[in-house]
C-alpha cells in the first residue's frame, strides 16, 4: 500500500511522462505546484517506489519511467469524476446528431474520429448482424452422439458446426426442434436469436420437447458462436503508431502492424466483455507478445442488454488514461443509445 505522498510522487511522475515521452527526475517534479516537496525528499521517494516495481531506472544518471505496474496502479486509482474536455464531448454529440443512416458508416466515422482525437490507433468491433437474418436452420445427425448444425443467412452465407447430442435423444425429438425453429424464428436478426430462443421458443420446447434442457444447452452454443462469426473489424491511425518516440525501432512498430493485420486474431482480443464497462490492459496484461509494450483500452456497446461491439484505442503504455477513457465512455453510451433507437 502506497502513501500519500508516494501516490501524489507516482502520479506527477506519470503524468509527465504521458506528456514528455522522457524519464523524469526529481528535480522537476518539485517545481510542479501540486507537489510541494524538496528533490532529496522525492529522490528517496523515487528510490522506494523503484524497489516496490512501480517505476524504472532506463538509465543509470537518468530519471524515472512507469513501469507497467506502476500504470496499473495509476489507472486503477484515476479520479472518476474526471470528463475529456468540452470541445472533444462536443465533437462526439456533433458526430452523432448527425444521423448517420447506415451502421457500417457510423462504425467507420467512429474509428476515424478516434484515431484523431487521440493521436492514436483506433479499433472498432462493429458486428453485422444487424442486416443479417436466419433463412433456415437444420440440424442433421451423423450417429447416435453427433450431429451437424447448419445456419442459412439471408446474405446467403452458410455455417456449419459439428456439435454433441445429449444422450438417448430421438431423431423425432431432433425434427421437432428443427420445425419449431423454423416456424418462430425465420427472417429474425442474428443478433435476435437467443433471446427470441428463450422468450418465445422456451416454453413451448418444455411442453413438447423431450431432454428439453439438454437440447436448449446445444442450441445455445450453436447461436453464440454464430453472433461471433458476424463481426467486422474497423481500424484507423495506423500509422499513428510511427509518430510515437516508444517505436522508433522499426521491428518493434513491425510486429505490431503485422497484428494489426491478423483480423481473427485481432478480433478475439476485442471480443465484447459481459457487463460492459471500460476495460483496460497494459502491457503484458494483454494476450500478444506484439502488444507487450502497448496498452489497450476497450469499452462495450450493446442492444436490448446484449453486448455487440467493441471500442478500443491502442497506443503506447505512455497514454492518456484518463481522457482516452472518458472518450470512450461517451461514445459506447452513444453507439448503445443509437442502436437502441434504431431497432427498437
Amino acid at each position: 500500500m502506497l502513501t500519500e505522498r508516494q501516490r501524489m510522487i507516482l502520479n506527477a511522475i506519470v503524468d509527465d511522462y504521458i506528456r514528455s515521452a522522457e524519464p523524469v527526475g526529481s528535480r522537476s517534479i518539485s517545481k510542479r505546484g501540486d507537489v510541494g516537496y524538496s528533490p532529496a525528499t522525492i529522490r528517496n521517494e523515487m528510490a522506494d517506489l523503484e524497489e516496490l516495481g512501480f517505476l524504472e531506472q532506463p538509465h543509470t544518471s537518468a530519471g524515472r519511467i512507469p513501469s507497467h505496474k506502476g500504470y496499473r496502479y495509476y489507472v486503477d486509482h484515476l479520479d472518476p469524476a474526471y470528463s475529456a474536455p468540452p470541445g472533444e464531448i462536443r465533437l462526439l454529440r456533433k458526430f452523432f446528431a448527425e444521423k448517420l443512416s447506415a451502421m457500417e458508416q457510423v462504425i467507420q466515422h467512429a474509428a476515424m474520429i478516434l484515431s484523431h482525437m487521440t493521436n492514436y490507433t483506433s479499433i472498432l468491433l462493429g458486428p453485422e448482424v444487424f442486416h443479417t437474418s436466419l433463412r433456415h436452420f437444420q440440424l442433421l445427425p451423423l450417429n447416435e452422439e453427433t450431429a451437424v448444425a447448419i445456419i442459412v443467412t439471408s446474405t446467403g452465407q452458410v455455417e456449419n458446426k459439428t456439435v454433441q447430442l445429449p444422450p438417448d435423444v430421438p431423431v423425432s425429438e431432433i425434427e421437432k426442434v428443427v420445425n419449431l425453429l423454423n416456424s418462430k424464428l425465420m427472417n429474425v436478426p442474428i443478433y435476435k436469436l437467443k433471446t427470441r430462443l428463450y422468450t418465445e421458443l422456451g416454453q413451448e420446447m418444455e411442453r413438447h420437447i423431450s431432454n428439453y434442457e439438454e437440447i436448449m444447452k446445444v442450441l445455445d452454443n450453436i447461436f453464440l458462436d454464430g453472433e461471433a462469426d458476424h463481426q467486422r473489424l474497423y481500424l484507423s491511425g495506423t500509422t499513428n503508431m510511427l509518430t510515437q518516440p516508444e517505436f522508433k525501432d522499426v521491428d518493434k512498430v513491425k510486429t505490431i502492424l503485422d497484428l494489426l493485420e491478423e483480423t481473427p486474431t485481432l478480433t478475439k482480443m476485442m471480443a465484447p466483455q459481459d457487463g460492459g464497462g471500460i476495460q483496460v490492459r497494459i502491457g503484458t496484461e494483454n494476450d500478444h507478445e506484439a502488444f507487450a509494450n502497448c496498452s489497450l483500452i476497450t469499452a462495450t456497446y450493446s442492444l436490448e442488454g446484449e453486448a455487440l461491439g467493441t471500442i478500443g484505442i491502442l497506443g503506447p503504455t505512455r497514454m492518456e488514461y484518463a481522457r482516452v477513457m472518458s472518450i470512450l465512455n461517451i461514445l459506447s453510451k452513444d453507439l448503445t443509445a443509437m442502436l437502441s433507437h434504431w431497432y427498437k
